[in-house]
Formats: C-alpha cells, sequence, structure tokens
C-alpha cells in the first residue's frame, strides 16, 4: 500500500475541521470549544499540505 506522506493528516484535518464548523453552528457547544477543533482541523490540513507538497517527487 502506497499512501503518500502528509495524506493521511490532510485527510483528518479535513473532517475535523468539518466537525468544528458543524459545532460552530450549533449555539448548544461552548464557543471557545467548536473554535479549538476548528482550528486543530486548520493545523492539520496545513502540515499535512507542507508533508505533501514537500515529498511530492518520491512517488
Amino acid at each position: 500500500m502506497n499512501i503518500r506522506e502528509g495524506l493521511i493528516p490532510t485527510v483528518l484535518g479535513t473532517a475535523v475541521t468539518a466537525t468544528g464548523y458543524a459545532l460552530k453552528q450549533n449555539r448548544k457547544v461552548d464557543k471557545m470549544i467548536s473554535n479549538t477543533i476548528f482550528g486543530f482541523g486548520l493545523a492539520h490540513i496545513v502540515l499535512g499540505a507542507i508533508d505533501l507538497f514537500e515529498h511530492r517527487d518520491q512517488y
């Protein structure tokens, strides 16, 4: 199985960002918690994209 480095964090970050965005729409959830989850998701996307960009010539 040949998965590019950085692909898993990028996909995981997309899911976490979507979860954080969905929680931001829900007024019952604390705003700080939803923003934290959203931020962690964005950080995973950025770091995964950096890995994808750095290691794009290996495969």
